[in-house]
């Protein structure tokens, strides 16, 4: 290894420091990285394409496009291993059925009970989040009528 190749230790090049730097290399991480935010974008139109097939009485063609880039920018988002591992938790097989049985029957352009059985297992699979989205709520939102509703919302349910 020669000198031109050694770096700072924090940047994983090995042990000797070139001197301090004003602009040190940041690390990348998940979410700084370019396909990450292309997931962002392609979840973005999915959601839109979804609200819309739903605002034009569930067109199915919409749905199934939606449904398709979503779940493509959802794994393009966190990645394909933490994407197979969510849903195919063993306490979550029932959500992760009901909602992938839901994606298949609204590409089988049966658009209101896909749509359906999409929402059941929704639900069912982020069950656990729901009351720290509220309590969120609860604590972001100072209207004393929204507070107390959020906060009432919250509950005691469980993460897992």
């Amino acid at each position: 290894m020669g000198p031109s190749s050694r770096g700072h230790p924090s940047c994983g090049h090995g042990g000797e420091s070139q001197g301090p730097s004003l602009f040190p290399k940041p690390y990348l991480t998940v979410t700084s990285l370019p396909i990450a935010e292309i997931g962002v974008g392609i979840t973005g139109f999915g959601i839109f394409f979804i609200l819309f097939g739903i605002l034009l009485y569930f067109d199915s063609v919409l749905l199934a496009f939606g449904n398709l880039l979503l779940l493509t920018g959802l794994s393009l988002i966190i990645g394909l291993r933490k994407t197979f591992s969510f849903f195919f938790q063993r306490h979550k097989l029932k959500g992760t059925s009901f909602f992938l049985g839901g994606v298949a029957i609204v590409l089988l352009r049966w658009p209101l009970l896909g749509m359906c059985l999409e929402t059941y297992g929704f639900l069912s699979l982020f069950k656990g989040f729901f009351p720290v989205v509220f309590g969120f709520l609860g604590n972001a939102c100072n209207t004393p009528f929204l507070s107390t509703l959020f906060q009432k919302l919250q509950g005691t349910g469980s993460m897992v």
